[in-house]
């Protein structure tokens, strides 16, 4: 349901609600810091950064952070779950969370007097007061009822009937993997109405009216491996507000797509396609849009993991824009659109030869598919027709014949057209009526929905499962792991060469894994000789120190920085010293790593691979 919202600031743009937001916690004694990729660097039990808190899992878990005790910024998000849902009013696959954090310093009183504070004074966003409502953790068997966030809420203003008690699924947060910090959650909500404001409040299920504006969730535990959640001996507050939404409720937007952070995206798709459709043109914004950021942050199109994320997005918004009409290539112009748009706060995104050279490539390579895609949707189509006799089978009416049997359009059948050639049911339908083919839609369609969700639930186990355990446990030997990390990049570059640079990481307790740039294929020598190095590194047992210090002298000091990645103004570098006191490796890094590199038994190289043009990958581990 699409609602005109109404709120006290109509006039305030995106930019301003950056500036205030960043001032207003900047005032209460936070420190700025960077978004950090979409890629998550020690975190292997996810494929992107799906939440503000995502990139401080270390320092929510006690790691002393460089800037401080209290942050605050804007962070880059991706999520794919909803993906299918695209294309209404509010949902995303990218998107930006405003967020501040506490590491165990402030608590629930300032956390929930600060968004009041914000939400509501003229000062910062002005929104009606009698227009707030909450909601709060119920309590369950893992953790008790939020009765301190209600009566905090209630001395506020807040009355008792516009607070609603609301269980785990709906007030609780994290871990964003299997293992991790997370907690109780309290959450804002703004009646976006025109008629007068409902005296109580259920939650927001119950009336599509109450638009989320804010989120703050209280880190009082940890998921443990096994499932347990245990406290925490550091209490965090993560908090999120999300760029979209609250500039639709800022800016009297009934939907996402109308405001500033698209409207010039979507007018470019409107002026180049013929047959206007807005949850095409909404599809198309969103996944260009996300398609942009990824690249920037290093991913390539490709058949698995993150690279086939990226490949669906780029291909699913082709092939909407061919159902409008756009014939002709389009990507990199929607490309020049969001670097107007977004290059500003993201500089990572003029990396305009890098970006428009994979959008033309997957374009170019996906134009070719789709005709195929559409040639033996063709063939399936023609042998139905010309069968003599009739029959019927899921919801398709077709002629029984010889050949007809294993060419039947099922449910199964038009999932594997739109998973394996991007084709969507409507343009199924579409060739299906210009052919006279009759069918049952609600039958194919409950036939392909089932294949979605077969589908759905294992890319969410393969996400949240690809490894056990991870760095966000801290468990002894993804810690081991982490730290024989640092001497393989130092091993790399003194056999290759100096233009080795990392590229991605993921770092578990069954294994590590370095993506890094070189332009062939390692020979047997030369991985002998990497493995041996590191091996030798380990057995001198040299000292691996961490220190803080300023990000220019870090840099002078001739630390590595992963490609890509953003920094504060203060950085942790982790160094491991030869026995004469020489560098051996430094990087810009989080911990936790061990104290010697003599803890960490033998390397051994398990995989050498390419993952794209001009970038390898090797899988090792210590034993």
């Amino acid at each position: 349901m699409e609602v005109r919202i109404l709120c006290y600031n109509a006039d305030m743009n995106s930019a301003d609600l950056r500036k205030k937001y960043m001032k207003f916690f900047e005032e209460k004694g936070h420190k700025v810091i960077p978004s950090a990729s979409l890629i998550p660097k020690d975190d292997p039990t996810v494929l992107f950064t799906t939440a503000g808190m995502h990139p401080l899992i270390p320092f929510l878990l006690g790691e002393k952070h460089p800037e401080g005790a209290r942050l605050v910024n804007v962070q880059k998000c991706l999520r794919t779950d909803d993906i299918d849902e695209v294309g209404d009013a509010v949902h995303n696959t990218f998107f930006e969370m405003l967020g501040n954090w506490s590491l165990g310093d402030y608590w629930k009183k300032e956390s929930i007097e600060w968004s009041y504070e914000f939400l509501t004074d003229k000062k910062w966003l002005g929104l009606d007061k009698s227009k707030l409502a909450v909601s709060v953790f119920a309590g369950d068997s893992d953790a008790p009822r939020d009765n301190e966030s209600v009566e905090i809420w209630q001395s506020l203003g807040i009355p008792e009937e516009r607070i609603a008690f609301l269980g785990r699924q709906d007030n609780w947060w994290g871990p964003p993997g299997l293992t991790g910090p997370c907690g109780p959650d309290t959450e804002m909500f703004y009646w976006t109405g025109k008629g007068p404001v409902p005296k109580g409040f259920h939650g927001n299920n119950d009336e599509p009216l109450w638009v989320e504006v804010w989120n703050n969730v209280f880190m009082q535990y940890e998921k443990t491996i096994d499932g347990k959640f245990v406290e925490l001996k550091q209490r965090n507050v993560d908090t999120g507000m999300g760029m979209e939404r609250t500039s639709a409720v800022l800016q009297g937007k009934d939907n996402i797509y109308d405001t500033d952070l698209f409207a010039p995206i979507m007018e470019k798709i409107r002026s180049l396609g013929q047959k206007p459709d807005l949850k095409s043109e909404r599809i198309i914004a969103d996944h260009i849009r996300a398609a942009v950021f990824l690249i920037a942050d290093s991913v390539t199109p490709s058949n698995k993991d993150r690279g086939y994320i990226l490949r669906r997005l780029i291909r699913r918004a082709i092939t909407y824009a061919k159902k409008i009409g756009i014939n002709d290539p389009f990507t990199t112009i929607l490309y020049r659109n969001v670097v107007e748009l977004y290059g500003n706060y993201y500089p990572e995104l003029k990396h305009h030869e890098k970006i428009m050279e994979e959008l033309n490539k997957e374009e170019l390579k996906f134009s070719e598919t789709l005709k195929d895609g559409l040639k033996k949707l063709s063939i399936y189509i023609e042998e139905i027709r010309n069968a003599t006799l009739w029959g019927k089978r899921e919801g398709l009416e077709y002629k029984k014949g010889v050949k007809a049997g294993g060419l039947l359009i099922t449910g199964h059948a038009l999932f594997d057209f739109y998973q394996t050639y991007g084709m969507p049911l409507e343009m199924i339908f579409e060739l299906l009526n210009d052919a006279n083919i009759k069918y049952d839609r609600y039958a194919l369609e409950s036939g392909f929905n089932q294949e979605l969700k077969k589908h759905q639930k294992l890319s969410r186990t393969a996400s949240a499962g690809m490894f056990k355990g991870g760095l966000v446990d801290h468990e002894p030997q993804t810690i081991k792991h982490h730290t024989a990390h640092h001497l393989l990049l130092a091993a790399l570059r003194q056999v290759l060469g100096n233009h080795v640079v990392q590229r991605g990481s993921n770092v578990s307790s069954e294994r590590l894994r370095i993506d890094f740039s070189h332009p062939e294929k390692l020979t047997k020598e030369q991985l002998q000789e990497v493995e041996q190095i590191v091996n030798q590194k380990i057995s001198e047992d040299l000292e691996v120190r961490k220190e803080e210090m300023p990000k220019e002298q870090a840099e002078k000091l001739g630390a590595l920085a992963e490609f890509g990645a953003k920094y504060g103004d203060t950085v942790s570098v982790y160094t491991i010293f030869n026995q004469d006191g020489s560098v051996f490796s430094r990087e810009f890094c989080g911990g936790p790593h061990v104290a010697r590199t003599g803890e960490l038994g033998k390397f051994r190289i398990l995989k050498e691979e390419a993952v794209s043009a001009g970038v390898r990958r090797i899988k090792a581990s210590v034993e």
